[in-house]
């Protein structure tokens, strides 16, 4: 099982969201029990964060440490064209 750390940046992103919103985001980041089994997890290529999370119109950029087994996300954006 991975930690899950939302630095201040990134909360501040998710309480922009509607309250079910908010809801549907923290318990799509909590399902996850090991990241290679994850879904609507895709790794980004030429991207400063490692791996995103669909959540709907919704997404999570973050980065993982599998040494320490912790994922960090780093972002919650609406999908739009300047999302990635």
């Amino acid at each position: 099982m991975y930690h899950i750390d939302w630095p201040t940046k990134a909360r501040k992103q998710l309480n922009r969201f509607p309250r079910s919103d908010q809801k549907r985001l923290v318990l799509a980041v909590d399902e996850w029990s090991g990241l290679p089994n994850a879904r609507n997890v895709k790794a980004l290529t030429g991207h400063c964060y490692g791996y995103r999370l669909r959540v709907g119109d919704c997404r999570v950029l973050f980065d993982v440490d599998t040494v320490v087994r912790i994922i960090g996300i780093q972002e919650v954006r609406k999908r739009d064209g300047n999302t990635y």
